[in-house]
């Protein structure tokens, strides 16, 4: 119950990623952009662990800076 939910999360959530990757690889010439890389892919590895925790204990995904493409 409430898969349906976690799953529209998680691809919400990458696909954001990969917009946010290609993003700073375009500010990367300014020098901003591998900070920002960096910070993305700290985000990319914690946040679904913390959330397969929270749905395991049956509390609702929450992805910050997550752009809602499939509601």
């Amino acid at each position: 119950e409430g898969m349906d939910s976690h799953g529209k999360a998680i691809i919400n959530f990458q696909l954001s990623i990969i917009i946010y990757s290609i993003i700073s690889a375009i500010f990367i010439i300014v020098g901003i952009g591998i900070l920002m890389l960096i910070a993305i892919s700290i985000a990319a590895f914690v946040l679904p662990i913390v959330n397969a925790i929270k749905a395991s204990n049956g509390e609702l995904p929450s992805y910050p800076f997550s752009l809602n493409f499939i509601s």
